[in-house]
């Protein structure tokens, strides 16, 4: 309990350090939101610390760079009697130029064997970074090249997926009205079967024979084409025997005999018909 209050006094105070005058926003206080904030706050702490000591670090550097330039200074006026002061304005734009230059080239001093290690690195670098733009383009081409394609084929595929919509609507109307027809024809069809068994049912009460239901006359229907099959070669038997000559009493035995038979079939068939046609 302690420690949650000394880290919410801590947060209170780097709050009001960071608002300053501006008033705080307001906040759920709670064990989740205290924790959260002094995390934040020992970051920040950190941070300023190392900057702190970064700034400090500075600070020391360019006192130092100060005195080693007094120090250069002092040592050029002993011995060549030379200050910046006494260069014209030529000589102080050439000195700027090549202190600029040191600086821009991060070289230790303005020597002759510095700069020219400092200017090959920056030409390498400088071919690098061309050649790295090359590669840069070429790379980018070839995207705008597959940008293209693929914009293309994401046009066509649109284009095919509103046809393919299109059909698909088509079909689900031509489908559902099929279905509709299904539904009428199969409506249809048990009405039809209800007036049959309707029907049968109402012959079957007036003492109808059953040989003259829908499936017997069927029945008979093929019977009757089966028996019209057979009288064919019974018709050509009959031709052939009507062409005999030699022995016409033989032959006109025959002929009764296939006349007889063929009476019969006929007579069958005859009664068949009627049977149907009843």
């Amino acid at each position: 309990m302690e420690a949650l209050e000394e880290k919410e006094a801590q947060v209170a105070a780097w709050l009001k350090k960071i608002f300053g005058d501006h008033p705080i926003p307001q906040y759920e206080v709670n064990a989740r939101t205290t924790e959260i904030l002094y995390n934040l706050s020992e970051r920040n702490r950190v941070r300023d610390r190392d900057v702190y000591l970064v700034t400090e670090d500075l600070k020391q550097k360019a006192k130092e760079y100060e005195s080693e330039a007094k120090h250069l200074q002092d040592l050029l006026m002993e011995s060549v009697n030379f200050s910046p002061a006494s260069l014209s304005s030529t000589g102080s734009r050439y000195l700027n130029a090549l202190v600029d230059s040191a600086v821009a080239l991060e070289t230790k001093d303005t020597s002759l064997a510095s700069f020219i290690p400092a200017v090959n690195d920056l030409t390498s670098d400088l071919f690098r970074t061309k050649s790295k733009n090359e590669e840069i383009k070429l790379e980018l081409a070839k995207l705008e090249k597959n940008l293209t394609a693929t914009l293309v084929l994401e046009k066509c595929l649109r284009e095919d997926l509103k046809k393919a919509e299109l059909h698909l609507c088509t079909e689900r109307a031509r489908v559902d009205s099929r279905l509709q027809n299904m539904d009428f024809l199969k409506a249809k069809s048990e009405e039809f079967r209800s007036g049959i068994r309707t029907a049968e049912e109402q012959l079957a009460a007036r003492g109808m024979d059953a040989s003259l239901s829908h499936q017997s006359l069927v029945a008979l229907s093929e019977k009757l084409a089966e028996l019209k099959r057979q009288t064919v070669p019974l018709k050509k038997k009959l031709e052939s025997y009507l062409d005999l000559m030699p022995n016409p009493s033989l032959a006109q035995v025959k002929i009764e005999e296939a006349k007889r038979e063929l009476d019969t079939i006929e007579a069958e068939l005859t009664k068949k018909v009627n049977m149907m046609e009843l």
